[in-house]
């Protein structure tokens, strides 16, 4: 993700200047994002513009799915968790073609901050948790955020969800444990997430179900 492309999450919104930044007509809060695979840069879209785009490989710009699942016994182990090195509790994954593997990133005050990924426990994690293999390359993501009593949630969403995410830590934490208003920007922004999401029964074995 370009800085750019993060800063549309730091800085809050002016809707009356907001637009689509492939025809240049003006957008609501909610709109569509499409990645350019090349750059890796997010763009804003219009609904139009959106829908000229694929979600799937084979394309430089793909556009994001609207898909939002939530695995409230999302099966990872502290083992698992230990051998990720993921040093906070909240991390999303996601196949970058380009590299042609998947990478793992987490919010920080930085930005978006890239861990070194151990491909075989990543691999290991999915094996556990059939219901959430399906993601597409690129334009969706694991979103797995570690529980500070024990155990884990995870949530496919749009990659676009995971910077927002990462734009709120970025516009809100302060010091070292990030403060009061840190934490109820990232409690709403994971409530928002379970209100739009279908649950996903353990072992079930969810499909694409957004209909394109």
């Amino acid at each position: 993700m370009t800085a750019t492309g993060l800063r549309r999450f730091r800085e809050p919104r002016q809707a009356d200047v907001t637009r689509c930044e492939m025809c240049g007509e003006p957008l609501g809060e909610v709109h569509g994002h499409v990645v350019n695979i090349e750059s890796r840069a997010l763009l804003c879209t219009c609904r139009p513009c959106h829908l000229l785009f694929p979600h799937d490989a084979g394309a430089r710009y793909r556009a994001m799915p609207d898909r939002y699942l939530h695995a409230p016994s999302f099966r990872l182990t502290e083992t698992d968790w230990e051998e990720l090195q993921i040093p906070v509790r909240t991390a999303f994954f996601f196949h970058n073609s380009t590299l042609g593997q998947t990478v793992a990133l987490y919010p920080s005050p930085a930005g978006a901050t890239e861990s070194l990924l151990p491909l075989a426990t990543w691999e290991r994690v999915l094996a556990a948790n059939p219901a959430l293999a399906v993601v597409r390359p690129d334009v969706e993501a694991l979103l797995v955020d570690r529980h500070p009593g024990g155990g884990s949630a995870c949530y496919l969403v749009p990659v676009a969800a995971c910077y927002e995410l990462v734009g709120l830590v970025r516009l809100h934490w302060k010091g070292f444990d990030g403060g009061q208003k840190a934490w109820e920007a990232i409690d709403g922004f994971f409530a928002e997430l379970r209100r739009r999401s279908h649950v996903v029964p353990p072992g079930a074995a969810e499909g694409d179900d957004d209909g394109r």
